[in-house]
């Protein structure tokens, strides 16, 4: 009897209209990312109300899954499987094939945002804009397609994938090449049902089994591949937060880089699974301004509308210098309603005309004017809005350099971009380090560990 690859899953995160809004010569449309949700964004409480005529449903996408996956008694944390098989398993990405990803209605690729003439200051403490060239560099256009480094592997075969494990593990010593070969072949929706696979199979538990044959780093890497995405960055959440002392980068990286319906995702899972909400567990772990700006994030409550009105966006940057360079002390409120409220691309416009208005980046006026765990957390927003894989490219390249690698943050950022946008951000390592991501993993990690972190990688540049 044949099995036909994977039928299609419910779960994981939501479809969603587009990844990462373009950058002007940024991210074309791709093919293969999240289909968009059919009719725009739904309304979110106090946000915005969804736009007339929002994206058209794609042929054959998937609506996004009410419920999700209950606790299952005994499987080592991973979201339920259903006893039938592993035709529902949760957890894949939507259908791929041609869904636009990005937003409409910005400038198209290449071409720069439209320019505005000279205007006088209107407040005579205000610098005076320019004589109105266009105000962003341009970036390089970056080539069209999927971006991820792993793909759906093609007729796989959950009962098959099951039974190359089972015989990896069995007798004396483990097949660690047969692991690698299987998992780093497979997508993330292929590779989460085999856990309900396994355990139809064979009636045992395959993390547990996994735990018992493997060590270290790779072990925690394989686990890591097993789980959805919205399950994994979960369970990132809870050990940043619970460990001794906070992992205040890990928080931002993953609430400033994942979209509304991810981020609401994976909030339900923190609550399903550790009995407390993510935005109390910040709460009771962060304090200040910086508590303020993880609360706002973890809200998953951002406009997400594409359009970019310039003039709304020279307003925001005024206010950004009011309360910030141009007074006494700093208005952080002021800064994080700012930052953690508005869309990408309208925020990408306030920082060019911000940069415009006052002849400064954003970045250093934050951290002329903040310190400690809220100068980094606001940069670290800032930078993952301006170009979002070039922000990834520096966590490796800091995860990696110096004593010691951070190997947590190494695995979190292949395993969760590995079908994002890898390959962006290998362009953008190569591009700021003079070095390959592939070389610097190599020289940076050894063994199984290694050969699996490059299977997710991808290939050498």
């Amino acid at each position: 009897m044949s099995y036909p690859g994977y039928p299609p899953q419910s779960g994981g995160y939501p479809p969603q209209a587009g990844g990462y809004p373009p950058q002007p010569g940024a991210y074309p449309p791709q093919a293969g990312g999240y289909p968009p949700a059919a009719g725009g964004f739904p309304p979110q409480a106090g946000g915005y109300p969804p736009q007339g005529g929002g994206y058209p449903a794609p042929a054959g996408g998937f609506p996004p899954q009410a419920g999700g996956y209950p606790a299952q008694p005994g499987a080592g944390g991973y979201p339920s499987m259903p006893a039938a098989g592993w035709g529902a398993a949760p957890g894949g990405y939507g259908a791929p094939g041609g869904a636009p990803q990005g937003y409409p209605g910005g400038p198209s690729p290449g071409q720069p945002m439209p320019s505005y003439p000279g205007a006088p200051a209107t407040n005579p403490s205000m610098p005076g804009y320019g004589s109105g060239g266009p105000s962003n560099p341009q970036a390089p256009a970056i080539p069209t397609g999927y971006r991820g480094s792993i793909k759906d592997f093609p007729g796989a075969d959950p009962l098959k994938d099951v039974e190359v494990l089972r015989k990896a593990m069995k007798g004396f010593g483990t097949d660690e090449n047969a692991i690698i070969e299987l998992l780093g072949n497979r997508s993330n929706k292929q590779r989460v049902p085999l856990v309900a696979a396994y355990k139809t199979t064979y009636g045992k538990d395959l993390t547990k089994d996994l735990k018992s044959e493997l060590t270290g780093n790779f072990e925690n890497l394989v686990l890591a591949m097993l789980k959805t995405p919205a399950y994994f960055d979960a369970s990132e959440l809870r050990e940043a937060i619970k460990g001794a002392g906070t992992d205040e980068a890990c928080l931002i990286e993953i609430l400033s880089s994942r979209s509304n319906s991810e981020i609401q995702e994976i909030t339900r899972i923190y609550k399903a699974e550790y009995g407390k909400s993510l935005e109390d567990s910040i709460s009771s772990d962060t304090s200040g301004h910086f508590r303020r700006l993880l609360v706002s994030l973890c809200q998953g409550n951002r406009d997400e509308r594409p359009n970019v009105d310039i003039s709304l966006a020279k307003q925001d940057a005024q206010k950004l210098y009011a309360a910030g360079e141009n007074k006494v002390g700093t208005d952080e409120s002021q800064f994080n309603a700012i930052l953690c409220a508005r869309s990408k691309p309208h925020l990408r416009a306030v920082f060019q005309e911000y940069q415009h208005m006052c002849g400064k980046d954003i970045e250093k006026s934050i951290c002329r004017e903040m310190s400690g765990n809220l100068e980094s957390g606001m940069v670290a927003v800032v930078k993952c809005i301006k170009n979002t894989p070039a922000y990834f490219a520096e966590r490796l390249n800091k995860a990696m350099k110096g004593a010691g690698t951070k190997d947590t943050t190494l695995i979190r950022i292949m395993v969760s971009r590995s079908e994002v946008d890898m390959l962006d951000i290998r362009q953008e390592y190569l591009k700021t380090y003079g070095k390959s991501l592939y070389t610097d993993i190599s020289g940076d990690t050894s063994g199984d560990y290694k050969k699996l972190l490059l299977k997710l990688c991808g290939g050498s540049d």
